[in-house]
């Protein structure tokens, strides 16, 4: 865009280009691509280090559990054919709402930057109100980036390992220790807390047939024993619907939360491997230029060199403590709102059951 955009009230009135404030600050890295312009809506890529990119939606399972209810729509009778497609599109649509609210705590998050916040391509992303087309990354790019990350987790290795690097800042080496064993530990978690997800909606589908297959015998039944099987099948069509809820409540507030988490430390992991990496230049710097006095040749070059590399460092150390701190202060928050409503949920979802249960036994002890 050719005009300037208007800033927010207390900023400045020209927003800093990326070579200018994005260099400030070398422990920030953003990139939007792959882009793609429709007729009502743009779909992207945004790939960052600080903070992690939100997640794509996956509607995989869905589009698979579609495919087999199409595939044995001959087995199922209409209605569970309807309470089955119900089901998915439950489960498509809270997709959809988790993905929307993913991006959005991305893009707010952005926005609290106090480096990205003034960025110029972050408000030429917000405000631009044309068709915006940008190609995707063609096979050479992909397997640029595939084998960066091969080439970074090498050198990470070499860094901490071979060529001996010791921590020179004990705030670091304790944030370092905490990161590898809370990453490890978040993500286990969360491919537990993804399995109870699951056997909640499979116990939801499976109440299908039940709720079916007992109506279904109730209407065969005498006059004696087809209320008690009716009310049965309204028990497990309810059942289903709050298995559903507590499904998708804990894949909301917990799920989603330690997967979050989990990129979030991971993006922290990160940021200390590029400072660990601004270190070992500090130090390489440090003995080219012993080198070049001890030589008496190109001294000065070397001491450029230097002072380049320990502006690097220091700035990258002051930007990454500033992050850490501000990691710990929201992970904190975060998890403690998240849980609170997750247990509220649940306490919820068992009082209503229970009170299911107990009217069902009243109705049933009523008919007996």
């Amino acid at each position: 865009m050719e005009e300037p955009l208007e800033m927010p009230p207390g900023e400045e009135s020209k927003p800093c280009s990326p070579s200018e404030e994005l260099v400030t600050d070398p422990s920030l890295q953003v990139e939007i691509s792959d882009a793609v312009s429709e007729r009502d809506k743009v779909k992207f890529t945004v790939q960052t280090k600080i903070p992690p990119a939100p997640p794509r939606p996956d509607f995989e399972a869905s589009r698979e559990k579609l495919q087999r209810l199409g595939e044995g729509n001959s087995t199922l009778t209409r209605e569970e054919f309807a309470k089955m497609k119900q089901e998915l599109e439950g489960e498509y649509l809270a997709i959809f709402k988790k993905t929307v609210a993913m991006h959005e705590v991305f893009l707010q998050r952005l926005a609290a930057h106090p480096v990205l916040r003034r960025d110029h391509n972050f408000y030429v992303f917000l405000e631009y109100d044309q068709d915006l087309s940008v190609r995707g990354k063609n096979r050479k790019e992909l397997l640029g980036g595939f084998f960066r990350n091969i080439v970074k987790s090498a050198d990470e290795a070499l860094i901490t390992g071979v060529s001996g690097l010791k921590e020179v800042d004990e705030f670091f080496e304790h944030e370092r220790t905490f990161l590898l064993e809370y990453h490890a530990r978040v993500r286990d978690t969360c491919l537990k807390a993804d399995r109870v997800m699951r056997s909640h909606k499979s116990l939801a589908e499976d109440y299908i047939p039940i709720s079916v297959a007992l109506s279904s015998l109730g209407t065969q039944e005498v006059r004696q024993l087809q209320t008690s099987f009716l009310k049965l099948a309204e028990l497990f069509e309810r059942l289903r619907k709050l298995e559903g809820r507590v499904a998708s409540d804990e894949d909301l507030k917990l799920s989603d939360l330690l997967k979050y988490y989990m990129r979030d430390s991971q993006a922290a992991k990160d940021l200390l491997y590029r400072r660990l990496r601004a270190l070992a230049d500090y130090e390489n710097a440090n003995k080219a230029l012993d080198r070049a006095r001890m030589r008496n040749k190109e001294v000065k070059p070397a001491e450029v060199h230097q002072q380049l590399c320990c502006q690097r460092f220091e700035q990258l150390s002051a930007s990454a403590k500033q992050e850490l701190t501000d990691f710990k202060s929201r992970r904190i928050s975060a998890f403690r709102k998240n849980l609170i409503e997750l247990a509220e949920l649940e306490l919820k979802h068992a009082k209503a059951s229970s009170l299911l249960l107990r009217n069902t036994l009243i109705v049933l002890k009523g008919d007996a």
